[in-house]
Protein backbone atom coordinates (compact mmCIF):
# COMPACT_ATOMS: atom_id res chain seq x y z
CA UNK A 1 0.00 0.00 0.00
CA UNK A 2 1.24 3.48 -0.81
CA UNK A 3 1.30 6.06 1.99
CA UNK A 4 -1.07 9.01 1.76
CA UNK A 5 1.84 11.40 1.20
CA UNK A 6 3.20 9.32 -1.71
CA UNK A 7 -0.29 9.02 -3.19
CA UNK A 8 -0.60 12.79 -2.93
CA UNK A 9 2.61 13.42 -4.85
CA UNK A 10 1.62 10.98 -7.60
CA UNK A 11 -1.89 12.42 -7.66
CA UNK A 12 -0.63 15.94 -8.33
CA UNK A 13 1.96 14.72 -10.80
CA UNK A 14 -0.82 13.16 -12.81
CA UNK A 15 -2.79 16.41 -12.57
CA UNK A 16 0.18 18.34 -13.93
CA UNK A 17 0.51 15.92 -16.82
CA UNK A 18 -3.16 16.08 -17.71
CA UNK A 19 -3.15 19.86 -17.53
CA UNK A 20 -1.03 19.67 -20.65
CA UNK A 21 -2.92 16.90 -22.36
CA UNK A 22 -3.82 13.44 -21.14
CA UNK A 23 -2.20 10.95 -18.83
CA UNK A 24 -2.53 7.33 -17.85
CA UNK A 25 -3.19 6.53 -14.21
CA UNK A 26 -1.44 3.84 -12.24
CA UNK A 27 -4.46 2.84 -10.19
CA UNK A 28 -3.51 5.07 -7.26
CA UNK A 29 -6.76 7.04 -7.22
CA UNK A 30 -10.14 6.99 -8.89
CA UNK A 31 -9.32 10.12 -10.86
CA UNK A 32 -8.54 9.70 -14.54
CA UNK A 33 -8.10 11.38 -17.92
CA UNK A 34 -8.17 15.14 -18.36
CA UNK A 35 -7.85 17.79 -15.71
CA UNK A 36 -7.37 21.55 -15.55
CA UNK A 37 -6.72 21.95 -19.27
CA UNK A 38 -6.08 25.67 -19.55
CA UNK A 39 -7.32 28.05 -22.21
CA UNK A 40 -5.20 30.74 -23.79
CA UNK A 41 -7.25 33.87 -23.15
CA UNK A 42 -6.19 36.37 -20.48
CA UNK A 43 -6.84 35.16 -16.96
CA UNK A 44 -8.20 37.52 -14.32
CA UNK A 45 -6.35 37.87 -11.06
CA UNK A 46 -8.40 36.65 -8.09
CA UNK A 47 -8.30 37.89 -4.50
CA UNK A 48 -10.35 36.12 -1.82
CA UNK A 49 -10.71 38.19 1.36
CA UNK A 50 -12.20 36.04 4.10
CA UNK A 51 -13.29 37.46 7.45
CA UNK A 52 -13.64 35.21 10.49
CA UNK A 53 -16.99 35.11 12.40
CA UNK A 54 -18.33 38.22 10.66
CA UNK A 55 -22.13 38.19 10.81
CA UNK A 56 -24.60 38.88 8.03
CA UNK A 57 -25.58 42.32 9.36
CA UNK A 58 -22.11 43.35 10.57
CA UNK A 59 -21.54 45.69 7.60
CA UNK A 60 -23.12 49.00 6.72
CA UNK A 61 -24.14 47.69 3.29
CA UNK A 62 -25.94 44.79 4.99
CA UNK A 63 -27.88 46.97 7.39
CA UNK A 64 -25.75 47.91 10.38
CA UNK A 65 -26.22 51.42 11.70
CA UNK A 66 -23.43 51.04 14.26
CA UNK A 67 -20.46 49.38 12.56
CA UNK A 68 -18.66 51.63 10.07
CA UNK A 69 -17.44 49.95 6.89
CA UNK A 70 -17.05 52.64 4.22
CA UNK A 71 -14.56 50.72 2.07
CA UNK A 72 -16.58 47.51 1.96
CA UNK A 73 -19.73 49.56 1.37
CA UNK A 74 -18.01 51.21 -1.59
CA UNK A 75 -16.94 47.79 -2.85
CA UNK A 76 -20.59 46.69 -2.78
CA UNK A 77 -21.73 49.90 -4.48
CA UNK A 78 -19.17 49.36 -7.26
CA UNK A 79 -19.82 45.62 -7.51
CA UNK A 80 -22.39 42.94 -6.71
CA UNK A 81 -23.85 42.10 -3.31
CA UNK A 82 -25.41 38.69 -2.72
CA UNK A 83 -28.18 38.43 -0.14
CA UNK A 84 -28.38 34.60 -0.01
CA UNK A 85 -24.72 33.71 0.33
CA UNK A 86 -24.11 30.66 2.53
CA UNK A 87 -21.28 28.87 4.27
CA UNK A 88 -21.09 25.08 4.21
CA UNK A 89 -20.73 24.90 7.96
CA UNK A 90 -21.87 26.77 11.07
CA UNK A 91 -18.28 27.31 12.23
CA UNK A 92 -14.83 27.94 10.81
CA UNK A 93 -13.21 24.71 9.70
CA UNK A 94 -15.92 23.05 7.57
CA UNK A 95 -16.41 26.19 5.52
CA UNK A 96 -12.70 26.52 4.82
CA UNK A 97 -12.46 22.85 3.88
CA UNK A 98 -15.42 23.20 1.49
CA UNK A 99 -13.98 26.33 -0.12
CA UNK A 100 -10.56 24.81 -0.60
CA UNK A 101 -11.68 21.35 -1.78
CA UNK A 102 -14.92 22.17 -3.60
CA UNK A 103 -16.57 19.35 -1.67
CA UNK A 104 -19.20 19.02 1.05
CA UNK A 105 -18.19 17.83 4.51
CA UNK A 106 -19.25 14.19 4.06
CA UNK A 107 -16.57 13.85 1.36
CA UNK A 108 -13.76 15.53 3.33
CA UNK A 109 -14.76 14.38 6.82
CA UNK A 110 -14.42 17.96 8.07
CA UNK A 111 -17.73 19.07 9.60
CA UNK A 112 -16.74 20.98 12.75
CA UNK A 113 -13.74 22.30 14.71
CA UNK A 114 -11.53 19.90 16.64
CA UNK A 115 -12.55 16.61 18.22
CA UNK A 116 -15.99 15.46 19.32
CA UNK A 117 -14.87 15.74 22.96
CA UNK A 118 -14.82 19.55 22.95
CA UNK A 119 -18.37 19.37 24.31
CA UNK A 120 -19.96 16.78 26.67
CA UNK A 121 -21.78 14.73 24.05
CA UNK A 122 -21.92 11.75 26.41
CA UNK A 123 -24.86 13.39 28.17
CA UNK A 124 -26.83 13.11 24.93
CA UNK A 125 -28.52 10.26 23.09
CA UNK A 126 -26.25 10.16 20.03
CA UNK A 127 -22.53 9.63 19.57
CA UNK A 128 -21.19 12.21 17.10
CA UNK A 129 -19.31 11.25 13.98
CA UNK A 130 -15.56 11.64 14.49
CA UNK A 131 -14.32 14.84 12.87
CA UNK A 132 -11.32 15.15 10.54
CA UNK A 133 -9.34 18.19 11.64
CA UNK A 134 -6.90 18.41 8.71
CA UNK A 135 -7.92 18.53 5.07
CA UNK A 136 -6.96 15.08 3.70
CA UNK A 137 -4.04 15.16 1.31
CA UNK A 138 -5.98 13.27 -1.35
CA UNK A 139 -8.17 16.35 -1.79
CA UNK A 140 -7.30 18.83 -4.51
CA UNK A 141 -7.11 22.35 -3.13
CA UNK A 142 -8.14 25.51 -4.89
CA UNK A 143 -4.50 26.60 -4.58
CA UNK A 144 -3.35 23.53 -6.51
CA UNK A 145 -6.03 23.98 -9.16
CA UNK A 146 -5.20 27.66 -9.74
CA UNK A 147 -1.48 26.94 -9.79
CA UNK A 148 -1.98 24.32 -12.48
CA UNK A 149 -3.94 26.91 -14.45
CA UNK A 150 -0.87 29.14 -14.56
CA UNK A 151 -1.38 31.29 -11.48
CA UNK A 152 1.12 32.26 -8.82
CA UNK A 153 -0.61 31.57 -5.53
CA UNK A 154 -0.41 33.08 -2.05
CA UNK A 155 -2.22 32.73 1.26
CA UNK A 156 -1.80 34.96 4.28
CA UNK A 157 -3.77 34.48 7.49
CA UNK A 158 -5.95 31.76 8.94
CA UNK A 159 -5.76 28.36 7.23
CA UNK A 160 -7.24 26.00 9.84
CA UNK A 161 -6.77 22.87 7.69
CA UNK A 162 -3.51 21.60 9.17
CA UNK A 163 -0.15 23.29 9.70
CA UNK A 164 2.26 20.35 9.72
CA UNK A 165 4.57 19.78 6.75
CA UNK A 166 2.02 17.76 4.76
CA UNK A 167 -0.99 20.02 5.36
CA UNK A 168 0.44 23.53 5.49
CA UNK A 169 -0.68 25.66 2.50
CA UNK A 170 2.90 25.65 1.23
CA UNK A 171 2.37 21.92 0.61
CA UNK A 172 -1.16 22.36 -0.75
CA UNK A 173 -0.60 24.45 -3.85
CA UNK A 174 0.39 27.85 -2.48
CA UNK A 175 3.69 29.31 -3.63
CA UNK A 176 3.79 31.71 -0.70
CA UNK A 177 2.04 31.40 2.64
CA UNK A 178 2.22 32.77 6.15
CA UNK A 179 -0.33 31.28 8.52
CA UNK A 180 -1.46 33.00 11.70
CA UNK A 181 -4.50 32.92 13.99
CA UNK A 182 -5.26 32.77 17.69
CA UNK A 183 -4.10 36.25 18.68
CA UNK A 184 -4.47 39.74 17.26
CA UNK A 185 -1.40 41.16 19.02
CA UNK A 186 1.87 39.33 19.73
CA UNK A 187 0.78 36.55 17.39
CA UNK A 188 2.63 33.50 16.14
CA UNK A 189 3.27 32.85 12.46
CA UNK A 190 4.02 29.69 10.51
CA UNK A 191 6.62 29.89 9.10
CA UNK A 192 8.13 32.20 11.70
CA UNK A 193 8.16 35.77 10.43
CA UNK A 194 9.54 38.89 12.04
CA UNK A 195 7.20 41.84 12.57
CA UNK A 196 7.22 45.14 14.50
CA UNK A 197 6.27 45.16 18.15
CA UNK A 198 2.54 45.67 18.81
CA UNK A 199 1.53 45.44 15.15
CA UNK A 200 -2.10 44.37 14.70
CA UNK A 201 -2.54 41.05 12.89
CA UNK A 202 -5.01 42.41 10.33
CA UNK A 203 -2.49 45.11 9.37
CA UNK A 204 0.37 42.60 9.18
CA UNK A 205 -1.60 40.28 6.90
CA UNK A 206 -2.66 43.17 4.69
CA UNK A 207 0.96 44.31 4.35
CA UNK A 208 1.89 40.78 3.25
CA UNK A 209 -0.95 40.72 0.73
CA UNK A 210 -0.04 44.09 -0.78
CA UNK A 211 3.59 43.08 -1.11
CA UNK A 212 2.44 39.92 -2.94
CA UNK A 213 0.32 42.00 -5.34
CA UNK A 214 3.18 44.38 -6.11
CA UNK A 215 5.65 41.58 -6.78
CA UNK A 216 3.30 39.57 -9.00
CA UNK A 217 1.41 42.33 -10.78
CA UNK A 218 2.76 41.25 -14.18
CA UNK A 219 1.48 37.65 -13.99
CA UNK A 220 -1.85 36.04 -13.08
CA UNK A 221 -2.13 35.66 -9.33
CA UNK A 222 -4.52 34.04 -6.88
CA UNK A 223 -4.33 35.61 -3.44
CA UNK A 224 -6.10 34.50 -0.26
CA UNK A 225 -6.19 37.16 2.47
CA UNK A 226 -7.78 35.24 5.33
CA UNK A 227 -8.23 37.48 8.34
CA UNK A 228 -8.48 36.11 11.87
CA UNK A 229 -10.61 39.14 12.73
CA UNK A 230 -13.31 39.35 13.97
CA UNK A 231 -12.86 36.09 15.89
CA UNK A 232 -12.26 36.18 19.66
CA UNK A 233 -10.21 37.17 21.58
CA UNK A 234 -11.92 40.49 20.91
CA UNK A 235 -9.00 42.90 20.70
CA UNK A 236 -8.48 46.01 18.62
CA UNK A 237 -6.27 49.04 18.20
CA UNK A 238 -6.83 51.55 21.01
CA UNK A 239 -7.34 54.54 18.75
CA UNK A 240 -10.01 52.70 16.82
CA UNK A 241 -11.81 51.59 19.98
CA UNK A 242 -12.02 55.20 21.19
CA UNK A 243 -13.75 56.17 17.97
CA UNK A 244 -16.70 53.91 18.79
CA UNK A 245 -17.01 54.47 22.53
CA UNK A 246 -19.39 57.39 22.06
CA UNK A 247 -21.40 55.85 19.20
CA UNK A 248 -24.94 54.88 20.31
CA UNK A 249 -25.82 51.19 20.11
CA UNK A 250 -28.13 50.27 17.26
CA UNK A 251 -30.09 47.09 16.60
CA UNK A 252 -28.09 44.81 18.88
CA UNK A 253 -24.76 46.21 17.65
CA UNK A 254 -23.09 47.84 20.60
CA UNK A 255 -19.53 46.76 21.38
CA UNK A 256 -16.79 49.34 20.55
CA UNK A 257 -14.01 46.76 20.54
CA UNK A 258 -15.84 44.54 18.08
CA UNK A 259 -16.69 47.59 15.98
CA UNK A 260 -13.02 48.54 15.92
CA UNK A 261 -12.08 45.03 14.77
CA UNK A 262 -14.57 45.29 11.91
CA UNK A 263 -13.10 48.70 11.06
CA UNK A 264 -9.64 47.13 10.73
CA UNK A 265 -10.98 44.53 8.30
CA UNK A 266 -12.66 47.35 6.38
CA UNK A 267 -9.38 49.28 6.25
CA UNK A 268 -7.70 46.18 4.87
CA UNK A 269 -10.26 45.89 2.06
CA UNK A 270 -9.81 49.57 1.27
CA UNK A 271 -6.04 49.22 1.04
CA UNK A 272 -6.31 46.22 -1.29
CA UNK A 273 -8.75 47.91 -3.66
CA UNK A 274 -6.75 51.15 -3.71
CA UNK A 275 -3.56 49.23 -4.53
CA UNK A 276 -5.31 47.56 -7.46
CA UNK A 277 -6.46 50.95 -8.73
CA UNK A 278 -2.97 52.45 -8.43
CA UNK A 279 -1.39 49.53 -10.29
CA UNK A 280 -4.07 49.60 -13.02
CA UNK A 281 -5.08 46.06 -12.09
CA UNK A 282 -8.66 46.73 -11.03
CA UNK A 283 -10.37 45.79 -14.28
CA UNK A 284 -8.50 42.50 -14.48
CA UNK A 285 -8.91 41.46 -10.84
CA UNK A 286 -11.91 39.78 -9.26
CA UNK A 287 -12.08 40.57 -5.54
CA UNK A 288 -14.37 38.49 -3.32
CA UNK A 289 -15.25 39.41 0.25
CA UNK A 290 -17.10 37.03 2.56
CA UNK A 291 -17.08 35.37 5.99
CA UNK A 292 -16.61 31.77 7.16
CA UNK A 293 -19.78 31.61 9.29
CA UNK A 294 -22.36 33.78 11.03
CA UNK A 295 -21.72 36.19 13.86
CA UNK A 296 -21.41 35.36 17.55
CA UNK A 297 -24.87 36.47 18.64
CA UNK A 298 -28.57 35.74 18.51
CA UNK A 299 -28.36 33.18 21.31
CA UNK A 300 -30.41 34.74 24.09
CA UNK A 301 -33.58 34.70 21.98
CA UNK A 302 -33.07 30.94 21.57
CA UNK A 303 -32.57 30.33 25.29
CA UNK A 304 -28.89 29.52 24.76
CA UNK A 305 -26.37 30.41 27.45
CA UNK A 306 -23.61 31.64 25.15
CA UNK A 307 -22.51 35.24 25.52
CA UNK A 308 -22.94 37.53 22.53
CA UNK A 309 -20.77 40.16 20.87
CA UNK A 310 -23.11 41.07 18.00
CA UNK A 311 -26.60 40.33 16.68
CA UNK A 312 -27.56 38.74 13.37
CA UNK A 313 -31.19 39.91 13.46
CA UNK A 314 -33.42 39.67 11.52
CA UNK A 315 -31.79 36.26 11.04
CA UNK A 316 -32.32 33.56 13.65
CA UNK A 317 -29.45 32.34 15.84
CA UNK A 318 -25.75 32.67 15.16
CA UNK A 319 -22.44 30.88 14.80
CA UNK A 320 -22.73 27.20 15.62
CA UNK A 321 -26.28 26.82 14.32
CA UNK A 322 -27.81 25.83 10.99
CA UNK A 323 -30.43 28.54 11.32
CA UNK A 324 -29.80 31.47 8.98
CA UNK A 325 -27.81 33.48 11.54
CA UNK A 326 -25.16 30.76 11.62
CA UNK A 327 -24.71 30.15 7.90
CA UNK A 328 -25.92 33.17 5.88
CA UNK A 329 -23.07 35.65 5.42
CA UNK A 330 -22.09 38.70 3.37
CA UNK A 331 -20.86 37.92 -0.15
CA UNK A 332 -19.52 40.79 -2.28
CA UNK A 333 -17.85 40.62 -5.72
CA UNK A 334 -15.91 43.46 -7.35
CA UNK A 335 -14.36 43.72 -10.79
CA UNK A 336 -14.93 47.08 -12.50
CA UNK A 337 -16.12 46.71 -16.07
CA UNK A 338 -17.18 43.07 -15.65
CA UNK A 339 -19.22 42.71 -12.47
CA UNK A 340 -22.32 44.94 -12.72
CA UNK A 341 -22.10 48.06 -10.62
CA UNK A 342 -24.41 48.32 -7.61
CA UNK A 343 -26.26 45.09 -8.37
CA UNK A 344 -27.99 42.97 -5.72
CA UNK A 345 -28.54 39.26 -6.32
CA UNK A 346 -30.69 36.93 -4.22
CA UNK A 347 -29.72 33.68 -5.99
CA UNK A 348 -28.39 31.25 -3.33
CA UNK A 349 -24.67 30.49 -3.49
CA UNK A 350 -22.49 28.59 -1.03
CA UNK A 351 -18.90 27.69 -0.15
CA UNK A 352 -18.55 24.73 -2.54
CA UNK A 353 -19.47 26.96 -5.50
CA UNK A 354 -16.24 28.93 -5.21
CA UNK A 355 -14.00 26.18 -6.62
CA UNK A 356 -15.86 25.59 -9.91
CA UNK A 357 -16.42 29.32 -10.33
CA UNK A 358 -12.74 30.25 -10.06
CA UNK A 359 -11.60 27.18 -11.98
CA UNK A 360 -13.81 28.23 -14.89
CA UNK A 361 -12.61 31.82 -14.80
CA UNK A 362 -9.03 30.55 -14.81
CA UNK A 363 -9.69 28.53 -17.96
CA UNK A 364 -9.47 25.14 -16.27
CA UNK A 365 -11.72 22.10 -16.27
CA UNK A 366 -12.32 19.75 -13.34
CA UNK A 367 -10.54 16.39 -13.26
CA UNK A 368 -12.59 13.34 -14.17
CA UNK A 369 -13.29 11.33 -11.04
CA UNK A 370 -12.85 14.22 -8.60
CA UNK A 371 -16.38 15.40 -7.80
CA UNK A 372 -17.02 19.09 -7.27
CA UNK A 373 -20.23 19.55 -5.30
CA UNK A 374 -20.87 23.16 -6.25
CA UNK A 375 -21.80 24.87 -9.50
CA UNK A 376 -20.21 27.93 -11.05
CA UNK A 377 -21.81 31.30 -10.48
CA UNK A 378 -19.53 33.01 -13.04
CA UNK A 379 -22.52 33.97 -15.21
CA UNK A 380 -24.19 35.62 -12.24
CA UNK A 381 -21.17 37.88 -11.91
CA UNK A 382 -21.95 39.33 -15.32
CA UNK A 383 -25.63 39.79 -14.52
CA UNK A 384 -26.91 36.56 -16.14
CA UNK A 385 -28.58 33.29 -15.20
CA UNK A 386 -29.98 34.17 -11.75
CA UNK A 387 -33.33 32.42 -12.15
CA UNK A 388 -31.87 29.02 -13.12
CA UNK A 389 -29.79 28.79 -9.94
CA UNK A 390 -32.55 29.70 -7.53
CA UNK A 391 -34.10 26.21 -7.65
CA UNK A 392 -30.95 24.12 -7.20
CA UNK A 393 -30.69 22.62 -3.69
CA UNK A 394 -27.97 23.45 -1.14
CA UNK A 395 -27.25 20.90 1.58
CA UNK A 396 -25.78 20.90 5.09
CA UNK A 397 -24.72 17.95 7.24
CA UNK A 398 -23.71 18.45 10.87
CA UNK A 399 -23.52 15.08 12.70
CA UNK A 400 -22.29 16.48 16.03
CA UNK A 401 -22.90 18.80 18.95
CA UNK A 402 -21.88 22.38 19.71
CA UNK A 403 -22.32 23.49 23.31
CA UNK A 404 -23.72 26.83 24.29
CA UNK A 405 -22.85 27.14 27.96
CA UNK A 406 -25.02 26.82 31.08
CA UNK A 407 -26.21 23.39 30.02
CA UNK A 408 -27.51 24.57 26.65
CA UNK A 409 -26.60 23.67 23.08
CA UNK A 410 -26.16 25.79 20.00
CA UNK A 411 -26.91 22.75 17.92
CA UNK A 412 -27.52 19.04 18.18
CA UNK A 413 -26.90 16.74 15.17
CA UNK A 414 -28.84 18.08 12.21
CA UNK A 415 -29.10 18.11 8.43
CA UNK A 416 -30.63 20.79 6.26
CA UNK A 417 -31.54 21.62 2.68
CA UNK A 418 -32.57 24.82 0.95
CA UNK A 419 -34.35 24.73 -2.41
CA UNK A 420 -35.87 27.89 -3.80
CA UNK A 421 -37.51 29.81 -0.96
CA UNK A 422 -37.93 26.70 1.19
CA UNK A 423 -35.58 25.43 3.88
CA UNK A 424 -35.96 22.20 5.83
CA UNK A 425 -34.05 21.06 8.92
CA UNK A 426 -33.96 17.44 10.12
CA UNK A 427 -32.80 16.98 13.72
CA UNK A 428 -31.32 13.52 14.18
CA UNK A 429 -31.85 13.06 17.93
CA UNK A 430 -35.65 13.16 17.95
CA UNK A 431 -36.51 13.23 14.23
CA UNK A 432 -37.94 16.74 14.52
CA UNK A 433 -38.59 18.44 11.20
CA UNK A 434 -38.75 22.19 10.66
CA UNK A 435 -39.79 23.91 7.42
CA UNK A 436 -39.51 27.62 6.67
CA UNK A 437 -40.46 29.88 3.79
CA UNK A 438 -37.43 32.16 3.74
CA UNK A 439 -39.02 34.57 1.29
CA UNK A 440 -41.75 35.42 3.80
CA UNK A 441 -40.01 34.43 7.02
CA UNK A 442 -36.28 35.14 6.95
CA UNK A 443 -36.23 34.94 10.75
CA UNK A 444 -37.44 31.30 10.71
CA UNK A 445 -40.20 31.97 13.22
CA UNK A 446 -43.03 29.94 11.67
CA UNK A 447 -42.46 26.20 11.27
CA UNK A 448 -44.68 25.15 8.34
CA UNK A 449 -43.84 21.44 8.37
CA UNK A 450 -47.39 20.42 9.28
CA UNK A 451 -49.15 23.10 7.24
CA UNK A 452 -47.23 22.24 4.04
CA UNK A 453 -46.84 18.43 4.13
CA UNK A 454 -46.18 18.17 0.39
CA UNK A 455 -43.20 20.55 0.58
CA UNK A 456 -41.96 18.83 3.73
CA UNK A 457 -42.12 15.42 2.07
CA UNK A 458 -40.34 16.65 -1.08
CA UNK A 459 -37.46 18.33 0.74
CA UNK A 460 -37.03 15.55 3.30
CA UNK A 461 -36.85 12.96 0.51
CA UNK A 462 -34.35 15.16 -1.31
CA UNK A 463 -32.20 15.51 1.81
CA UNK A 464 -32.26 11.77 2.52
CA UNK A 465 -31.41 10.94 -1.08
CA UNK A 466 -28.44 13.31 -0.95
CA UNK A 467 -27.27 11.80 2.36
CA UNK A 468 -27.38 8.35 0.80
CA UNK A 469 -25.70 9.40 -2.45
CA UNK A 470 -22.83 11.19 -0.75
CA UNK A 471 -22.62 8.52 1.97
CA UNK A 472 -23.00 11.04 4.75
CA UNK A 473 -21.92 9.43 8.05
CA UNK A 474 -24.63 9.55 10.72
CA UNK A 475 -24.33 9.74 14.51
CA UNK A 476 -25.07 6.48 16.30
CA UNK A 477 -27.27 5.70 19.34
CA UNK A 478 -25.72 6.29 22.75
CA UNK A 479 -27.04 5.84 26.29
CA UNK A 480 -26.79 9.26 28.02
CA UNK A 481 -24.38 9.35 30.94
CA UNK A 482 -24.26 11.51 34.07
CA UNK A 483 -24.52 15.19 33.24
CA UNK A 484 -21.48 17.39 33.61
CA UNK A 485 -21.15 21.13 33.35
CA UNK A 486 -21.16 22.34 29.77
CA UNK A 487 -18.22 24.65 28.99
CA UNK A 488 -19.37 28.27 29.08
CA UNK A 489 -18.34 30.93 26.64
CA UNK A 490 -17.16 34.11 28.38
CA UNK A 491 -18.54 37.54 27.75
CA UNK A 492 -16.61 39.92 25.51
CA UNK A 493 -14.78 41.64 28.37
CA UNK A 494 -13.46 38.35 29.77
CA UNK A 495 -12.61 37.13 26.29
CA UNK A 496 -10.46 40.21 25.73
CA UNK A 497 -8.80 39.88 29.12
CA UNK A 498 -8.10 36.16 28.97
CA UNK A 499 -7.55 35.78 25.23
CA UNK A 500 -10.28 33.15 25.17
CA UNK A 501 -11.03 31.29 21.93
CA UNK A 502 -14.62 30.67 20.84
CA UNK A 503 -14.57 28.19 17.95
Amino acid sequence: MLSESVKHVLFLSAFLSTAMGTAEWSGITSVSTTCFATQTEAKPNVILILADDLGYTDLGCYGSGYYQTPHIDRMAAEGMRFTSGYTCGPNCQPTRAAMMSGQYGPRTGVYTVGSIDRFPWRTRSLRPVDNVDKLPTNKVTLGQAMKLCGYVTGLFGKWHLGEDAEHHPLARGFDEAVVSSGRHFHFHTNPKTEYPEDVYLADFLTDKALDFIHRHRDEPFFLCLHHFAVHSPWEAKAESIRKFESVPATGGHHDPVYAAMIASVDESVGRVLETLRQLNLAENTLVIFTSDNGGVGGYAREGIGSSEITDNAPLRGGKGMLYEGGIRVPYIFWRPGTVPKGKECDAPICSVDLFPTLLGLAGGTPPVGYPLDGISYAKLLTGQDGDARSERPIFWHFPGYLGGGKGTWRTTPVGAVRKGDWKLLQFFEDGRIELYDLRKDIGEKRNLAEQRPEVTAELLAMLKAWQAEIQAPMPTPHTPETAVDTPQRPDSRNARRRGHQAP
